[in-house]
């Protein structure tokens, strides 16, 4: 219960600081995008490179992987008929399906795995997943979407391309890639890499705090029924069927409560960096993130009891 505590805590005084200064204006409005894109195109590419260079491969591919991203994956299919149904733009509803399945694996998740479960390891198949699959899909996604919304037409060539602008999937591929093939950077040359992506969650919480400064009451400034469909995805959902598929592929015992502590875990705040970025269903993301997080508490205490 403590290591549920002490991630939540960590994550709230950071946000508090970056409230704390939006509401004080030490900051232009321009801070939050900025901080937004820095994460993205700098300090979040060399956190997947540095996290996926070290990653224990042959630990992550293990029945917690395939538990963990079909239930992932079903959460976040899930979610696409509601906002269609919704008639909400496309990019919200990209935005909308990766906040129903994206968690906090990395702030949050950590400590939670390290005090609740044992080990830090037993939240590295969600959040190899997340890096390696759900972020260049869903960043590739949004891109595409921006690129349309723009009123561009890429074509056929553009469109298959458009992964190799997105620096995570370029990112991930590198890490992976080095990890594989038993490569290593000299340390003067790793050394910085590990800086910039020790920026990563902190510019993301960050910018976070700043959003909500100014921001409405929760709900106010989203469509109220996809909001409370990523709540309901995300908090009730997701666990649910972790353990329904953990079940039925015969996890048990402390391997079965990893991948339902690990699917209990709240909405990222990277999706909300990541919809600043590409400028759309930003205030959704900042929502879910928020609610999810508040309502996730019980949930985390009552799984890791």
């Amino acid at each position: 219960m403590s290591g549920v505590l002490e991630g939540f805590l960590v994550i709230a005084v950071i946000v508090a600081v970056g409230l704390l200064v939006g509401r004080l204006g030490l900051l232009p409005d321009s801070a939050t995008e900025t901080l937004s894109r820095t994460a993205f195109f700098v300090a979040t590419p060399a956190l997947l490179y540095v996290t996926l260079l070290r990653a224990d491969v042959a630990r992550v591919l293990s029945t917690g992987l395939v538990v963990t991203a079909l239930a992932a994956l079903t959460v976040c299919a899930l979610y696409v008929p509601v906002g269609m149904l919704r008639r909400r733009p496309v990019g919200e509803t990209v935005v909308g399906s990766m906040a129903s399945g994206y968690l906090n694996a990395g702030n949050l998740g950590l400590p939670i795995a390290t005090y609740a479960l044992g080990s830090a390891a037993e939240i590295a198949p969600s959040l190899i997943f997340q890096l390696a699959v759900l972020t260049p899909t869903y960043t590739t996604l949004l891109d595409v979407v921006a690129t349309h919304r723009r009123g561009e037409r890429p074509g056929v060539a553009g469109s298959l391309l458009a992964p190799l602008r997105n620096p995570l999937l370029l990112a991930t591929a590198a890490g992976l890639g080095c990890n594989l093939a038993g490569l290593r950077p000299p340390e003067g040359l790793l050394a910085p890499i590990e800086l910039l992506a020790d920026l990563a969650v902190p510019a993301m919480l960050l910018a976070f705090g700043l959003s909500l400064a100014h921001a409405q009451r929760p709900g106010r400034d989203d469509d109220v029924v996809c909001l409370s469909a990523v709540i309901v995805l995300k908090n009730l959902v997701h666990p649910v069927l972790a353990w329904a598929i953990g079940s039925a592929f015969g996890l048990s015992g402390p391997a079965l409560l990893a991948v339902v502590v690990s699917a209990a875990l709240p909405t990222a705040q990277n999706v909300f960096g990541y919809a600043v970025r590409f400028d759309t269903g930003v205030a959704l993301a900042r929502d879910a993130a928020l609610l999810t997080t508040f309502l996730s508490v019980p949930v985390l205490l009552v799984a890791a009891l």
